[in-house]
């Protein structure tokens, strides 16, 4: 299956939503629920064992993911948000907490992903900051938006998890 084209139409979550996958360590989806196939207007069949990335929408900053991969890799779980895109060209936020899975001898063996509506108040800060991101990505490269992002996390005293949690909750 090709990308599809963006377009600008949004699709919202419902508040009471849970937005659940699993995948291996290389990010290939082993498990998603009924939620996860509605937003992204994808079958079960076209979804299991595809990277994740298959939802990935442009508008996502890459630093985004890089610091999602940093994070789990190392075992840690992280807070982000995700602009997602469907199948027909729609695209809808994710407030995503994904951690990684471990098998009984602490290794790590996969990722899981639980993902609910975010915040008004959150997307009203975090889409300016991401096509800040962006713009800095296409001029500059991934360097340039992660120095801009430690920049305004250094400002304002805080790590990337506090800013991103704190934003959710306000």
């Amino acid at each position: 299956m090709s990308a599809p084209m963006p377009n600008n139409h949004e699709q919202q979550m419902r508040e009471d939503d849970f937005i659940i996958s699993k995948t291996d360590t290389k990010g290939r989806i082993t498990y998603c629920n009924e939620i996860f196939m509605e937003m992204s207007r994808m079958p079960e069949a076209e979804l299991l064992g595809k990277p994740h990335s298959i939802i990935r929408h442009p508008d996502t900053p890459k630093i985004v993911f890089k610091l999602l991969w940093e994070h789990v890799q190392s075992g840690n779980e992280i807070f982000a948000y995700v602009k997602n895109l469907s199948a027909d060209g729609s695209f809808y936020w994710v407030y995503a907490n994904v951690t990684p899975s471990y098998d009984n001898n602490h290794n790590i063996i996969g990722y899981y992903s639980v993902r609910i509506k975010p915040s008004d108040k959150a997307l009203a800060v975090i889409k300016p900051l991401y096509e800040k991101l962006r713009s800095l990505e296409n001029s500059g490269g991934i360097a340039a938006s992660e120095a801009h992002l430690n920049n305004l996390l250094k400002e304002k005293g805080v790590s990337y998890d506090e800013f991103i949690v704190s934003i959710q909750a306000d």
